[in-house]
């Protein structure tokens, strides 16, 4: 039977706006599935506007249907969404690191095999704030940064994997200043390919 790599995330993690190849987990699935043959089945879990707080909601039921070998974590981009009218992050800090905690107790019960992959920079002048926000929502590369550095640090603390995004793309490799472009997904792709290449992961 093939190892099982599961992927957990939210829009960027799904494939939004890559038209070509459906984004940076598809891509990584289908240079698996062709190199390795059935060594390996990736199943793409990304959710639209997903949080830490949700996934954490529906893992464990995910993850006992499944049974993973490999459990892939890209999440936090959402929880660090900023309401500039009441100056809070959308998933407090500090709830966030929480939910960091419970998301691994919950895989380290199908897996020691965990990867945490980090966020990805924004271009602010698109998102910072939304066009037409009465709540002043938005992402800025600030607010993004602290939460990296939370799964940087969690990851530290845990010894665990962690691959670097937030040098990885320009603000032409984004569509909407959000999500990345076509050419954006082929670079977090080639990323997170080479990482678990090089670090015989697979």
């Amino acid at each position: 039977m093939s190892k099982r790599i599961c992927v957990f995330g939210d829009s960027i993690t799904w494939g939004a706006f890559d038209d070509e190849r459906g984004g940076w987990t598809t891509r990584l699935k289908i240079y698996i599935e062709s190199i390795y043959s059935r060594k390996y089945s990736i199943y793409n879990f990304g959710v639209d506007g997903d949080t830490t707080k949700l996934l954490f909601q529906r893992l464990n039921k995910k993850l006992q249907s499944i049974c993973p070998k490999i459990v892939i974590i890209a999440e936090g981009i959402n929880d660090s969404l900023f309401y500039q009218n009441i100056q809070e992050n959308y998933i407090d800090i500090n709830d966030f690191k929480n939910n960091l905690t419970k998301i691994l107790t919950v895989i380290k019960k199908f897996t020691p095999k965990v990867i945490f992959i980090g966020l990805t920079k924004v271009e602010e002048f698109k998102v910072n704030p939304f066009l037409g926000s009465e709540t002043g929502k938005c992402y800025d590369n600030e607010n993004i940064k602290k939460y990296d550095l939370a799964i940087k640090n969690f990851c530290k603390e845990n010894n665990l994997p962690f691959i670097e995004m937030f040098d990885l793309l320009k603000d032409e490799d984004l569509e909407d200043g959000l999500h990345p472009n076509a050419q954006g997904h082929e670079k977090m792709f080639q990323r997170v390919k080479d990482f678990l290449v090089e670090n015989k992961i697979i």
